[in-house]
Protein backbone atom coordinates (compact mmCIF):
# COMPACT_ATOMS: atom_id res chain seq x y z
CA UNK A 1 0.00 0.00 0.00
CA UNK A 2 2.78 2.32 1.18
CA UNK A 3 4.95 1.49 -1.62
CA UNK A 4 1.85 2.22 -4.38
CA UNK A 5 1.44 5.68 -3.53
CA UNK A 6 4.57 7.42 -5.00
CA UNK A 7 3.23 5.93 -8.13
CA UNK A 8 -0.05 6.78 -7.61
CA UNK A 9 0.97 10.32 -6.95
CA UNK A 10 3.73 10.31 -9.77
CA UNK A 11 0.90 9.33 -12.03
CA UNK A 12 -1.62 11.91 -10.69
CA UNK A 13 0.82 14.53 -11.34
CA UNK A 14 1.05 13.68 -14.76
CA UNK A 15 -2.23 13.48 -15.97
CA UNK A 16 -2.95 17.05 -14.52
CA UNK A 17 0.42 17.70 -16.14
CA UNK A 18 -0.77 16.85 -19.05
CA UNK A 19 -4.53 18.22 -19.17
CA UNK A 20 -6.66 16.00 -17.60
CA UNK A 21 -7.08 12.19 -18.04
CA UNK A 22 -8.76 12.16 -21.52
CA UNK A 23 -5.99 14.55 -22.93
CA UNK A 24 -3.42 12.65 -21.07
CA UNK A 25 -5.06 9.53 -22.78
CA UNK A 26 -4.71 11.54 -26.17
CA UNK A 27 -0.88 12.93 -25.96
CA UNK A 28 0.24 10.14 -24.62
CA UNK A 29 -1.38 7.92 -27.24
CA UNK A 30 0.45 10.12 -30.51
CA UNK A 31 3.85 10.57 -28.48
CA UNK A 32 3.75 7.18 -28.50
CA UNK A 33 3.63 6.55 -32.25
CA UNK A 34 6.21 9.00 -32.57
CA UNK A 35 8.10 7.56 -30.33
CA UNK A 36 8.30 3.93 -32.05
CA UNK A 37 8.76 5.44 -35.41
CA UNK A 38 11.75 6.97 -34.29
CA UNK A 39 12.92 4.02 -31.65
CA UNK A 40 14.07 2.20 -34.64
CA UNK A 41 16.57 5.04 -35.82
CA UNK A 42 18.00 4.46 -32.35
CA UNK A 43 18.20 0.93 -32.39
CA UNK A 44 20.39 1.15 -35.27
CA UNK A 45 22.34 3.72 -33.81
CA UNK A 46 23.13 1.91 -31.08
CA UNK A 47 23.86 -1.12 -32.73
CA UNK A 48 26.40 0.83 -35.31
CA UNK A 49 29.09 -1.45 -34.23
CA UNK A 50 27.33 -5.09 -34.18
CA UNK A 51 26.08 -4.51 -37.20
CA UNK A 52 29.58 -3.90 -38.81
CA UNK A 53 31.24 -6.55 -37.05
CA UNK A 54 27.91 -9.28 -37.87
CA UNK A 55 27.52 -8.50 -41.42
CA UNK A 56 31.00 -7.10 -42.59
CA UNK A 57 30.22 -3.61 -43.50
CA UNK A 58 31.23 0.51 -43.03
CA UNK A 59 30.09 3.50 -41.75
CA UNK A 60 28.59 4.15 -45.56
CA UNK A 61 26.53 0.59 -45.51
CA UNK A 62 24.88 2.10 -42.14
CA UNK A 63 23.91 5.12 -43.21
CA UNK A 64 22.10 3.40 -45.95
CA UNK A 65 20.11 1.62 -43.55
CA UNK A 66 18.52 4.53 -41.73
CA UNK A 67 18.45 6.36 -45.31
CA UNK A 68 16.32 3.64 -47.09
CA UNK A 69 13.26 4.34 -44.67
CA UNK A 70 13.74 8.15 -45.17
CA UNK A 71 13.66 8.25 -48.55
CA UNK A 72 10.83 5.29 -49.78
CA UNK A 73 8.95 7.08 -46.44
CA UNK A 74 9.83 10.74 -48.82
CA UNK A 75 7.99 8.72 -51.80
CA UNK A 76 5.21 7.53 -50.21
CA UNK A 77 4.20 10.56 -47.68
CA UNK A 78 1.96 12.71 -50.48
CA UNK A 79 -0.26 10.11 -51.01
CA UNK A 80 -0.76 9.49 -47.49
CA UNK A 81 -1.09 13.10 -46.94
CA UNK A 82 -3.70 12.40 -49.04
CA UNK A 83 -5.51 9.86 -47.16
CA UNK A 84 -5.49 11.44 -44.14
CA UNK A 85 -7.51 14.22 -45.83
CA UNK A 86 -10.12 11.86 -46.63
CA UNK A 87 -10.45 8.67 -44.84
CA UNK A 88 -10.53 7.91 -41.06
CA UNK A 89 -7.21 8.76 -39.59
CA UNK A 90 -7.14 6.18 -36.57
CA UNK A 91 -7.53 3.06 -38.19
CA UNK A 92 -5.00 4.44 -41.13
CA UNK A 93 -2.76 5.24 -38.23
CA UNK A 94 -3.49 1.05 -36.41
CA UNK A 95 -2.93 -0.63 -39.42
CA UNK A 96 0.36 1.44 -40.29
CA UNK A 97 2.02 0.05 -36.87
CA UNK A 98 1.05 -3.13 -37.39
CA UNK A 99 2.81 -3.17 -41.13
CA UNK A 100 6.02 -1.62 -38.97
CA UNK A 101 5.99 -4.29 -36.26
CA UNK A 102 5.78 -7.12 -39.38
CA UNK A 103 8.85 -5.15 -41.00
CA UNK A 104 10.63 -5.30 -37.74
CA UNK A 105 10.74 -8.77 -37.11
CA UNK A 106 11.68 -9.21 -40.77
CA UNK A 107 14.80 -7.01 -40.40
CA UNK A 108 16.02 -9.20 -37.08
CA UNK A 109 15.83 -12.29 -39.30
CA UNK A 110 17.47 -10.96 -41.50
CA UNK A 111 21.32 -12.81 -41.95
CA UNK A 112 22.84 -10.74 -44.77
CA UNK A 113 22.92 -6.88 -45.57
CA UNK A 114 20.69 -6.79 -48.57
CA UNK A 115 17.94 -8.61 -46.45
CA UNK A 116 18.58 -6.23 -44.34
CA UNK A 117 18.46 -3.47 -46.62
CA UNK A 118 15.12 -4.88 -47.93
CA UNK A 119 13.42 -4.84 -44.71
CA UNK A 120 14.03 -1.06 -44.14
CA UNK A 121 12.70 -0.53 -47.76
CA UNK A 122 9.27 -1.58 -46.29
CA UNK A 123 9.51 -0.47 -42.98
CA UNK A 124 9.93 3.10 -44.97
CA UNK A 125 6.32 2.41 -46.70
CA UNK A 126 4.58 2.28 -42.92
CA UNK A 127 7.02 5.23 -41.42
CA UNK A 128 5.64 7.78 -43.53
CA UNK A 129 1.75 7.09 -41.85
CA UNK A 130 3.30 8.82 -39.03
CA UNK A 131 3.63 12.69 -39.94
CA UNK A 132 0.40 13.58 -41.90
CA UNK A 133 -1.79 11.42 -39.04
CA UNK A 134 -0.61 12.90 -36.49
CA UNK A 135 -0.43 16.61 -37.67
CA UNK A 136 -3.85 16.40 -39.06
CA UNK A 137 -5.74 14.39 -35.57
CA UNK A 138 -3.59 17.28 -33.68
CA UNK A 139 -5.02 19.93 -35.42
CA UNK A 140 -8.67 18.40 -34.41
CA UNK A 141 -8.34 17.28 -31.20
CA UNK A 142 -6.62 20.23 -29.44
CA UNK A 143 -7.47 23.94 -28.58
CA UNK A 144 -5.44 26.05 -31.08
CA UNK A 145 -4.11 28.39 -27.97
CA UNK A 146 -2.23 25.36 -27.07
CA UNK A 147 -0.78 23.77 -29.96
CA UNK A 148 2.80 24.50 -29.67
CA UNK A 149 2.31 22.87 -25.77
CA UNK A 150 0.54 20.16 -26.90
CA UNK A 151 3.01 19.31 -29.64
CA UNK A 152 6.03 19.54 -27.69
CA UNK A 153 4.63 16.88 -25.45
CA UNK A 154 3.71 15.26 -28.56
CA UNK A 155 7.14 15.20 -29.89
CA UNK A 156 8.76 14.40 -26.89
CA UNK A 157 7.26 10.63 -27.74
CA UNK A 158 10.04 11.25 -30.54
CA UNK A 159 12.82 11.96 -28.24
CA UNK A 160 12.00 9.20 -26.17
CA UNK A 161 11.54 7.00 -29.13
CA UNK A 162 15.48 7.44 -30.13
CA UNK A 163 17.05 7.24 -26.38
CA UNK A 164 14.29 4.18 -25.53
CA UNK A 165 16.10 2.73 -29.13
CA UNK A 166 19.60 3.36 -28.23
CA UNK A 167 19.41 1.68 -24.61
CA UNK A 168 17.47 -0.96 -25.58
CA UNK A 169 19.85 -1.52 -28.44
CA UNK A 170 22.93 -0.94 -26.56
CA UNK A 171 21.98 -3.20 -23.62
CA UNK A 172 19.65 -5.83 -25.31
CA UNK A 173 22.69 -6.52 -28.19
CA UNK A 174 25.40 -6.96 -25.36
CA UNK A 175 23.42 -9.26 -23.36
CA UNK A 176 21.87 -11.16 -26.77
CA UNK A 177 22.41 -9.89 -29.68
CA UNK A 178 20.94 -7.21 -32.09
CA UNK A 179 18.17 -9.20 -33.61
CA UNK A 180 16.41 -9.07 -30.45
CA UNK A 181 16.80 -5.54 -30.23
CA UNK A 182 14.41 -5.22 -33.25
CA UNK A 183 11.70 -8.05 -31.90
CA UNK A 184 11.82 -6.42 -28.13
CA UNK A 185 10.15 -3.12 -30.10
CA UNK A 186 8.21 -4.88 -32.47
CA UNK A 187 6.27 -6.42 -30.01
CA UNK A 188 5.85 -3.05 -28.49
CA UNK A 189 4.70 -1.96 -31.62
CA UNK A 190 1.70 -4.68 -32.11
CA UNK A 191 0.89 -3.48 -28.07
CA UNK A 192 0.27 0.13 -29.22
CA UNK A 193 -1.75 -0.72 -32.43
CA UNK A 194 -4.48 -2.00 -30.42
CA UNK A 195 -4.14 0.99 -27.83
CA UNK A 196 -4.60 2.98 -31.05
CA UNK A 197 -7.29 1.25 -32.28
CA UNK A 198 -9.34 0.79 -28.73
CA UNK A 199 -8.65 4.31 -27.35
CA UNK A 200 -7.96 6.83 -30.10
CA UNK A 201 -11.11 8.88 -31.01
CA UNK A 202 -11.70 10.09 -34.74
CA UNK A 203 -12.48 13.75 -34.45
CA UNK A 204 -14.61 15.92 -37.11
CA UNK A 205 -12.42 17.36 -38.91
CA UNK A 206 -12.30 21.52 -38.24
CA UNK A 207 -14.15 21.49 -35.07
CA UNK A 208 -11.25 23.12 -33.68
CA UNK A 209 -11.39 26.32 -36.01
CA UNK A 210 -15.00 27.40 -36.17
CA UNK A 211 -15.97 30.57 -35.06
CA UNK A 212 -16.37 31.76 -31.73
CA UNK A 213 -19.35 30.49 -30.06
CA UNK A 214 -20.26 28.07 -32.46
CA UNK A 215 -20.76 24.32 -31.56
CA UNK A 216 -19.62 24.51 -27.81
CA UNK A 217 -15.83 24.48 -26.50
CA UNK A 218 -14.00 23.79 -29.03
CA UNK A 219 -15.61 26.75 -31.35
CA UNK A 220 -15.06 29.01 -28.02
CA UNK A 221 -11.09 27.77 -27.72
CA UNK A 222 -10.93 28.65 -31.41
CA UNK A 223 -12.06 31.98 -31.14
CA UNK A 224 -9.71 32.87 -28.33
CA UNK A 225 -6.49 31.47 -29.83
CA UNK A 226 -3.56 33.88 -29.45
CA UNK A 227 -2.36 34.39 -32.92
CA UNK A 228 -5.72 34.49 -34.56
CA UNK A 229 -7.27 36.98 -32.05
CA UNK A 230 -4.33 39.08 -32.79
CA UNK A 231 -4.41 39.52 -36.05
CA UNK A 232 -7.94 40.37 -35.78
CA UNK A 233 -7.49 43.15 -33.35
CA UNK A 234 -4.51 44.28 -35.20
CA UNK A 235 -6.58 44.85 -38.66
CA UNK A 236 -4.17 42.37 -40.25
CA UNK A 237 -5.19 41.92 -44.09
CA UNK A 238 -5.35 38.35 -45.46
CA UNK A 239 -3.13 37.54 -48.76
CA UNK A 240 -6.28 37.06 -51.66
CA UNK A 241 -4.03 35.01 -53.35
CA UNK A 242 -4.17 32.39 -50.65
CA UNK A 243 -7.82 32.86 -49.33
CA UNK A 244 -10.04 29.58 -50.17
CA UNK A 245 -13.24 30.15 -51.32
CA UNK A 246 -14.54 26.47 -51.92
CA UNK A 247 -13.53 23.29 -49.93
CA UNK A 248 -10.30 22.41 -50.08
CA UNK A 249 -10.65 18.51 -49.18
CA UNK A 250 -11.52 18.94 -52.91
CA UNK A 251 -8.44 19.62 -54.18
CA UNK A 252 -6.15 17.28 -56.60
CA UNK A 253 -3.18 16.22 -54.44
CA UNK A 254 -0.99 18.39 -57.39
CA UNK A 255 -3.40 21.92 -56.29
CA UNK A 256 -2.72 21.16 -52.34
CA UNK A 257 0.71 21.12 -53.21
CA UNK A 258 0.78 23.95 -55.26
CA UNK A 259 -1.05 25.75 -52.72
CA UNK A 260 0.86 24.98 -49.63
CA UNK A 261 3.74 26.25 -50.84
CA UNK A 262 1.64 29.46 -51.88
CA UNK A 263 1.83 29.92 -48.76
CA UNK A 264 4.83 31.97 -47.49
CA UNK A 265 5.50 30.76 -44.23
CA UNK A 266 4.69 27.83 -44.68
CA UNK A 267 7.41 27.39 -47.30
CA UNK A 268 10.22 28.94 -44.58
CA UNK A 269 8.76 26.41 -42.02
CA UNK A 270 9.38 23.86 -44.21
CA UNK A 271 13.12 24.65 -45.34
CA UNK A 272 13.83 25.11 -41.58
CA UNK A 273 12.51 21.81 -40.08
CA UNK A 274 14.30 20.31 -43.14
CA UNK A 275 17.53 21.44 -42.29
CA UNK A 276 16.92 21.02 -38.53
CA UNK A 277 15.96 17.18 -39.38
CA UNK A 278 18.94 16.85 -41.88
CA UNK A 279 21.46 17.74 -39.01
CA UNK A 280 19.19 15.63 -36.19
CA UNK A 281 19.41 12.64 -38.75
CA UNK A 282 22.76 12.27 -39.13
CA UNK A 283 23.87 12.87 -35.42
CA UNK A 284 21.57 10.30 -33.82
CA UNK A 285 22.92 7.68 -36.20
CA UNK A 286 26.70 8.34 -35.47
CA UNK A 287 26.30 9.72 -32.50
CA UNK A 288 27.24 7.05 -30.02
CA UNK A 289 29.68 5.89 -32.12
CA UNK A 290 31.58 9.37 -31.65
CA UNK A 291 30.82 9.78 -28.25
CA UNK A 292 33.12 5.78 -27.68
CA UNK A 293 36.06 6.62 -29.61
CA UNK A 294 36.54 10.81 -29.58
CA UNK A 295 36.04 10.14 -25.34
CA UNK A 296 37.10 6.84 -25.03
CA UNK A 297 34.08 5.64 -22.75
CA UNK A 298 32.78 2.16 -22.05
CA UNK A 299 30.06 0.83 -21.73
CA UNK A 300 28.77 2.07 -17.99
CA UNK A 301 30.03 5.94 -18.62
CA UNK A 302 27.97 5.11 -22.26
CA UNK A 303 25.01 4.27 -20.41
CA UNK A 304 24.79 7.52 -17.96
CA UNK A 305 25.64 9.39 -21.44
CA UNK A 306 22.19 8.60 -23.43
CA UNK A 307 19.78 9.34 -20.31
CA UNK A 308 21.54 12.69 -19.24
CA UNK A 309 21.15 13.93 -23.24
CA UNK A 310 17.64 12.43 -23.71
CA UNK A 311 16.56 14.41 -20.89
CA UNK A 312 17.86 17.31 -21.66
CA UNK A 313 16.65 17.07 -25.08
CA UNK A 314 13.21 16.16 -23.25
CA UNK A 315 13.47 18.78 -21.27
CA UNK A 316 14.16 21.31 -24.51
CA UNK A 317 10.92 19.92 -26.45
CA UNK A 318 8.78 20.46 -23.49
CA UNK A 319 9.78 23.92 -22.81
CA UNK A 320 9.97 25.15 -26.67
CA UNK A 321 6.11 24.71 -26.75
CA UNK A 322 5.32 26.06 -23.92
CA UNK A 323 7.40 29.25 -23.80
CA UNK A 324 6.24 29.96 -27.37
CA UNK A 325 2.41 29.82 -26.63
CA UNK A 326 2.91 31.46 -23.43
CA UNK A 327 4.75 34.63 -24.89
CA UNK A 328 1.86 34.30 -27.70
CA UNK A 329 -0.65 34.28 -25.07
CA UNK A 330 0.81 37.82 -23.54
CA UNK A 331 1.04 39.90 -27.04
CA UNK A 332 4.03 38.41 -29.31
CA UNK A 333 2.48 37.34 -32.34
CA UNK A 334 5.56 35.92 -33.47
CA UNK A 335 6.88 33.89 -30.61
CA UNK A 336 6.16 30.58 -32.58
CA UNK A 337 8.56 31.83 -35.13
CA UNK A 338 10.99 33.36 -32.36
CA UNK A 339 11.75 30.76 -30.07
CA UNK A 340 12.78 28.39 -32.67
CA UNK A 341 15.07 30.88 -34.81
CA UNK A 342 17.14 31.56 -31.06
CA UNK A 343 16.65 28.04 -30.12
CA UNK A 344 19.05 26.87 -33.72
CA UNK A 345 21.16 29.32 -33.44
CA UNK A 346 21.96 28.45 -30.15
CA UNK A 347 22.30 25.14 -30.48
CA UNK A 348 24.61 25.42 -32.99
CA UNK A 349 27.11 27.56 -30.43
CA UNK A 350 26.70 25.14 -27.86
CA UNK A 351 27.75 21.97 -30.08
CA UNK A 352 31.34 23.93 -31.03
CA UNK A 353 32.97 23.67 -28.22
CA UNK A 354 31.64 20.43 -27.10
CA UNK A 355 32.70 18.76 -30.56
CA UNK A 356 36.39 20.84 -30.25
CA UNK A 357 37.26 19.06 -26.68
CA UNK A 358 38.30 15.42 -25.51
CA UNK A 359 37.39 15.90 -21.93
CA UNK A 360 34.19 13.99 -21.60
CA UNK A 361 33.41 15.98 -18.45
CA UNK A 362 33.32 19.54 -20.28
CA UNK A 363 31.42 17.89 -24.04
CA UNK A 364 28.53 16.00 -21.84
CA UNK A 365 26.84 19.85 -20.16
CA UNK A 366 27.49 20.92 -23.83
CA UNK A 367 25.75 18.44 -25.48
CA UNK A 368 23.18 18.31 -23.36
CA UNK A 369 22.40 22.25 -23.26
CA UNK A 370 22.69 22.03 -27.31
CA UNK A 371 20.10 19.03 -27.52
CA UNK A 372 17.87 21.07 -25.35
CA UNK A 373 17.69 24.01 -27.64
CA UNK A 374 17.95 22.12 -31.02
CA UNK A 375 14.81 20.23 -29.36
CA UNK A 376 13.15 23.46 -28.34
CA UNK A 377 12.94 24.53 -32.10
CA UNK A 378 10.46 21.87 -32.90
CA UNK A 379 7.01 22.11 -30.99
CA UNK A 380 6.57 25.88 -32.17
CA UNK A 381 7.47 25.08 -36.11
CA UNK A 382 4.71 22.67 -36.12
CA UNK A 383 2.18 24.66 -34.28
CA UNK A 384 2.90 27.18 -37.23
CA UNK A 385 2.13 24.61 -39.75
CA UNK A 386 -1.38 24.46 -37.83
CA UNK A 387 -1.37 28.29 -38.01
CA UNK A 388 -1.55 29.02 -41.59
CA UNK A 389 -3.13 26.14 -43.10
CA UNK A 390 -6.44 25.46 -43.62
CA UNK A 391 -7.89 22.53 -41.41
CA UNK A 392 -9.07 20.09 -44.62
CA UNK A 393 -5.24 20.30 -45.73
CA UNK A 394 -3.46 19.76 -43.02
CA UNK A 395 -2.24 16.10 -43.91
CA UNK A 396 -1.26 16.91 -47.41
CA UNK A 397 0.83 19.87 -45.95
CA UNK A 398 2.34 17.79 -44.01
CA UNK A 399 3.11 15.25 -46.33
CA UNK A 400 4.58 17.97 -48.32
CA UNK A 401 6.77 19.01 -45.58
CA UNK A 402 7.78 15.35 -44.77
CA UNK A 403 8.58 14.48 -48.19
CA UNK A 404 11.59 17.01 -47.33
CA UNK A 405 12.01 16.51 -44.21
CA UNK A 406 12.65 12.59 -45.07
CA UNK A 407 14.58 13.27 -48.31
CA UNK A 408 16.92 14.97 -45.44
CA UNK A 409 16.94 12.42 -42.96
CA UNK A 410 18.05 10.15 -45.90
CA UNK A 411 20.66 11.88 -47.52
CA UNK A 412 22.11 12.59 -43.50
CA UNK A 413 23.20 9.64 -42.76
CA UNK A 414 24.97 8.61 -45.63
CA UNK A 415 26.78 11.99 -46.62
CA UNK A 416 27.94 12.11 -42.74
CA UNK A 417 29.05 8.21 -43.10
CA UNK A 418 30.58 9.22 -46.29
CA UNK A 419 32.20 12.27 -45.25
CA UNK A 420 33.75 10.80 -42.25
CA UNK A 421 35.80 8.40 -44.20
CA UNK A 422 37.03 11.08 -46.65
CA UNK A 423 38.29 13.78 -44.03
CA UNK A 424 39.81 10.95 -41.61
CA UNK A 425 42.90 11.95 -43.89
CA UNK A 426 43.95 8.40 -43.46
CA UNK A 427 43.43 7.05 -39.95
CA UNK A 428 42.02 3.95 -38.92
CA UNK A 429 38.15 3.54 -40.17
CA UNK A 430 36.86 2.61 -36.69
CA UNK A 431 37.94 5.89 -34.76
CA UNK A 432 36.03 9.47 -34.91
CA UNK A 433 38.25 11.69 -36.48
CA UNK A 434 36.26 12.00 -39.59
CA UNK A 435 33.18 12.76 -38.02
CA UNK A 436 34.47 15.29 -35.39
CA UNK A 437 34.91 17.06 -38.71
CA UNK A 438 31.39 16.38 -40.19
CA UNK A 439 29.39 17.53 -37.38
CA UNK A 440 31.10 20.78 -37.31
CA UNK A 441 30.20 21.25 -40.74
CA UNK A 442 26.66 20.38 -40.32
CA UNK A 443 26.04 22.52 -37.96
CA UNK A 444 25.89 25.69 -40.39
CA UNK A 445 22.61 25.02 -41.76
CA UNK A 446 21.07 25.64 -38.30
CA UNK A 447 23.16 28.82 -38.17
CA UNK A 448 21.06 29.50 -41.55
CA UNK A 449 17.47 28.39 -40.06
CA UNK A 450 18.12 31.28 -37.31
CA UNK A 451 18.18 34.04 -40.15
CA UNK A 452 15.53 32.39 -42.26
CA UNK A 453 12.94 32.46 -39.16
CA UNK A 454 13.88 35.83 -38.93
CA UNK A 455 12.82 36.76 -42.12
CA UNK A 456 9.76 34.43 -41.49
CA UNK A 457 8.30 36.92 -38.54
CA UNK A 458 6.84 38.96 -41.58
CA UNK A 459 4.82 36.75 -43.19
CA UNK A 460 3.20 35.07 -40.36
CA UNK A 461 0.76 37.71 -39.50
CA UNK A 462 -0.71 37.78 -42.80
CA UNK A 463 -0.65 34.20 -43.52
CA UNK A 464 -2.66 33.38 -40.15
CA UNK A 465 -5.36 36.27 -41.22
CA UNK A 466 -5.23 34.03 -44.26
CA UNK A 467 -6.00 30.63 -43.30
CA UNK A 468 -8.42 32.63 -40.61
CA UNK A 469 -10.77 34.04 -43.42
CA UNK A 470 -10.39 30.72 -45.38
CA UNK A 471 -12.12 28.87 -42.29
CA UNK A 472 -14.83 31.60 -42.66
CA UNK A 473 -15.47 31.42 -46.12
CA UNK A 474 -15.52 27.55 -47.00
CA UNK A 475 -17.96 27.83 -43.25
CA UNK A 476 -20.48 30.19 -45.35
CA UNK A 477 -20.14 27.77 -48.31
CA UNK A 478 -21.48 25.18 -46.44
CA UNK A 479 -18.34 22.80 -46.55
CA UNK A 480 -19.69 19.77 -45.19
CA UNK A 481 -16.73 17.35 -43.03
CA UNK A 482 -15.72 14.27 -45.01
CA UNK A 483 -17.62 11.30 -43.52
CA UNK A 484 -14.85 9.84 -41.00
Amino acid sequence: MTAARPWSRARDALIRRLGGARQARLVLLLAGVLALNSADVGVIGAIVGELRHSLNIGNTQVGILTAVPAAVGAVATLPVGQLADRVPRVPLLAGSIVLWSVAMIMGGLADSYAWLLASRVALGAVTATAGPTVASLIGDLFPPEERAAIYGRVLAGELLGVGFGLLVGTDIAAALNWRVSFWFVAALGLGLAVAVWRMLPEPERGAQERPAGEAGTAGAAAGTEPARRAVRDLGVEPRPETVLHEDPGRMSLWQAIVYVLRIPTNVIIIIASTLGYFFFAGLRTFALFFVQHRYGVGQVELSLFIPLVGLGSLAGVLAGGRLADRLMGRGFLTARIVVPGIGYAVSALLFVPGLLTREPAVALPLFTLAAAALAAANPPLDAVRLDVVHSRLRGRAEGVRTILRMTGEATAPVLFGWLSVLLASGTAPDTATGLDRVFLLGLLPLLVNGLLLMRARRSYPRDVASAVESERRTARAGVVPSGD
